[in-house]
């Protein structure tokens, strides 16, 4: 049996661009020009979900979101 993957999901209307979320987890986000980040859809490794839960936390707008799917 296979288990849902986490993946990185963005609030688009709660994200102001602070960019606090491609600092922490540079591999999975980078930013655009403007500043907001922008995510390959890719699933979150297991060996980077502890980082990827401390980023979604300490996003100041709560805009970063870890989902299952």
């Amino acid at each position: 049996m296979t288990h849902p993957a986490q993946h990185i999901d963005i609030d688009w209307a709660a994200c102001q661009g602070h960019g606090l979320c491609a600092e922490l987890l540079p591999d999975h986000i980078t930013l655009d020009e403007w500043g907001y980040p922008l995510v390959e859809g890719t699933p979150v490794p297991a060996r980077t979900a502890k980082r990827a839960r401390r980023a979604a936390e300490d996003c100041p707008v709560l805009a970063l979101k870890l989902a299952m799917r």
